[in-house]
């Protein structure tokens, strides 16, 4: 799901120019960010009008890196400085762990179906007729399709004899497998928190880079160079496809940027996979007919909003993290617990359970060894005497080998559901019939599982290779489901 473009690529850049300013003791310089970074007589090749636009874009950008929804933005003139002091002063920032950039969201055609130039604008105008909306017209020999009347009901592509109307995607808008973002009057984006899982798929699609991540980035370097209390990092089982670095080395890494310690959030795995074993003995030896797994934020979010027949089916035991941070509690009880991860949706759940003070991505962890100068590469490797099974959990069917590890009951009969979209859904709310034989159903919303987090550095193809040649297990260990 992660990919490397100039979108992400530019994103990554204001993450590290942040971080570095707040290591500095300069955040005050933060309004120069988007300056620096777009020079009155910059780069001629900039896809955007004019380089005011490009810094009011880099601005908003900084904002949803503060943690503010950039909708609810009252008055243009505040500074950044002001927005991040407000941040780290626990001012109420918004809903949603997403955000859209408005200034950013302008490029996607605003109807998704346009008129190619094969049309013949011929006689019988099939499209005119069928149109229910007369949004289409004849213009110099040539039909066109008014925007603004046009509903994409797809009518007029169905019946042109030529295949000369083409359905062109709005990308975040077809990556989104709940329909919670859609256009407002003014062609912008806007997200529906109330139907959003933040799986993050949205995001990732958006070929402008204007849905932005909420970060709690500053809040998380203001307690590292700020606070005597321990902050203690919980580093999620997908690190090991990210960099070229074995988990022992990353630790040493994370320990080097200033956390007081680090804990494997695939020890807590290990106690949600025994967990969810024995819950799913318990419930088929009451009559269940099945149960589906817990671990991944999006999912339960998913049959809570969208397919409340399977919530009852959703497992009860707590995802890695939250075993994970339950541990580094016992020994830290005044510690600022931060999860780092590939996912966005954990913000979800950090914010909805106790325990959790933070949550961070890959991409900012990887921008945060930049900044303060920690080199992967300079540090001495260690080799690892012992290796956690359950670092699988980072791959699809990763959570069902373990659990099946642990499990003692009727003959296990599992069904993986490999990313949640359109078809997976589909087969969800057939599953919800209870017409099938499967008695164990793993979810996880991003193909390939959480090494394919929107949150990571790798692609996802990369991050498999890294992870198999790093981990001290593969995901090809896995058992066929």
């Amino acid at each position: 799901m992660a990919q490397t473009n100039n979108a992400t690529l530019v994103r990554r850049e204001i993450i590290t120019r942040l971080s570095k300013l707040y290591a500095e003791g300069r955040l005050e310089d933060i309004d120069r960010i988007p300056l620096e970074m777009a020079p009155r007589y910059g780069d001629s090749n900039s896809s955007r009008c004019c380089v005011h636009k490009t810094r009011a874009i880099i601005r908003y950008r900084i904002m949803a890196l503060l943690g503010y929804n950039v909708a609810d933005e009252t008055d243009e003139l505040e500074s950044l400085y002001s927005y991040a002091v407000r941040s780290l002063s626990g001012a109420d920032r918004g809903n949603g762990v997403l955000t859209v950039v408005d200034e950013a969201c302008t490029s996607c055609v605003k109807s998704n179906y346009t008129v190619s130039n094969i049309c013949r604008g011929c006689l019988a105008a099939h499209c005119m007729v069928t149109c229910p909306k007369d949004a289409i017209t004849m213009v110099n020999g040539q039909a066109k399709i008014n925007p603004d009347k046009c509903v994409n009901c797809g009518l007029c592509q169905k019946v042109c004899p030529y295949h000369a109307i083409i359905y062109v995607p709005i990308p975040c808008e077809e990556s989104c497998p709940v329909k919670a973002i859609y256009r407002n009057e003014h062609g912008i984006e806007e997200i529906d928190y109330d139907k959003c899982i933040h799986c993050g798929k949205c995001m990732v699609a958006c070929p402008f880079g204007a849905i932005m991540y909420r970060s709690q980035l500053i809040h998380v370097l203001h307690r590292i160079l700020n606070d005597d209390k321990p902050v203690v990092a919980m580093l999620a089982p997908a690190v090991c496809g990210q960099f070229k670095a074995n988990y022992k080395t990353v630790t040493k890494a994370v320990l080097e940027m200033g956390f007081s310690d680090v804990f494997e959030v695939a020890a807590g795995a290990v106690m949600t996979a025994k967990h969810e074993a024995e819950e799913l003995a318990e419930r088929l030896e009451s009559g269940s007919q099945y149960m589906t797994t817990s671990c991944c934020p999006a999912w339960v979010e998913m049959a809570e909003k969208h397919l409340p027949q399977l919530k009852p089916s959703v497992s009860d035991t707590w995802s890695p993290m939250r075993y994970t941070a339950a541990l580094a509690r016992e020994k830290y009880p005044d510690a600022t617990l931060v999860f780092i991860g590939p996912c966005v949706a954990k913000q979800a759940e950090a914010m909805k359970y106790e325990g959790v003070d933070f949550v961070m991505t890959f991409e900012e962890l990887g921008s945060m060894m930049v900044a303060l100068n920690v080199d992967l590469q300079n540090i001495e490797p260690e080799p690892e005497n012992e290796v956690l099974h359950e670092r699988v959990f980072a791959g699809s069917a990763g959570v069902m080998d373990s659990v099946g590890n642990y499990y003692h009951g009727p003959a296990l009969k599992p069904l993986v559901i490999n990313g949640l979209d359109k078809k997976n859904i589909a087969s969800l709310r057939r599953i919800a019939t209870g017409k099938h034989d499967y008695n164990m159903i793993e979810v996880m919303a991003c193909e390939g599982g959480c090494l394919s987090g929107p949150g990571s550095i790798s692609t996802p193809d990369v991050a498999r290779k890294l992870f198999n040649t790093q981990a001290g297990v593969t995901i090809e260990q896995v058992a066929e489901v």
